[in-house]
Order: structure tokens, then C-alpha cells, then sequence
């Protein structure tokens, strides 16, 4: 299983769009943790957004679908859409998906 996710940060007003095999709670830790250097300064991190799909293909196309809309408005409609997976509660997801790399 993979993921597109939104992670925001409110310290930069800044919203970040990526890929994983992690769950999202794990990959917003590594976030957070310093892991990604183009996202340390945003920290801390929040997910907002998330999305489900069954190949890496799959959440690399719904990722690069976003960052082409270069829109504020689209990620703030997708964050409040139906498609969000992770709308109620973004960090209580622990899915039982084996761990892989991001």
C-alpha cells in the first residue's frame, strides 16, 4: 500500500505534497525528525490530507495531479473533499501495512 499525503506546516504557512509506503503517521515523523532536509524548517509538520492507493505508480501520479495545480484553493478543497482518507483524524492511523521505504 502507498500514499499521497499533505503534510502542513503552521510555523511557515507552507503545505508540502508527497509519496510513501510508510503509513502516514510514520512518514510525518520522519518529517519531523529531520529526515527530509527540504522540510526542516517547516517544523513541526501535520498530515492533513491522505490517500490510499495499491501501486507506488499510482500515489506518484495523484502526487504530481497536485503539485501541477500549483493551487493553494485545490489543496485546501482536497483537505476538506472526500477523497482525504485521513480527514477525522490524522494521526490515528497505524494501518497494518508492512514498512517499506519511502
Amino acid at each position: 500500500m502507498y500514499h499521497t499525503y499533505i503534510i502542513y506546516s503552521s510555523s511557515r504557512d507552507r503545505y508540502y505534497v508527497g509519496h510513501t509506503s510508510y503509513t502516514p503517521s510514520q512518514r510525518v515523523e520522519q518529517h519531523n525528525n529531520a529526515s527530509t532536509p527540504s522540510t526542516v524548517p517547516g517544523i513541526p509538520w501535520e498530515v492533513v490530507f491522505c490517500k490510499p492507493f495499491e501501486t507506488k505508480s499510482e500515489a506518484i501520479r495523484f502526487e504530481l495531479f497536485i503539485k501541477r495545480q500549483k493551487s493553494r484553493r485545490f489543496i485546501k478543497k482536497l483537505i476538506q473533499s472526500e477523497e482525504n482518507h485521513c480527514r477525522e483524524n490524522a494521526m490515528s492511523w497505524d494501518f497494518p501495512y508492512p514498512e517499506r521505504g519511502h
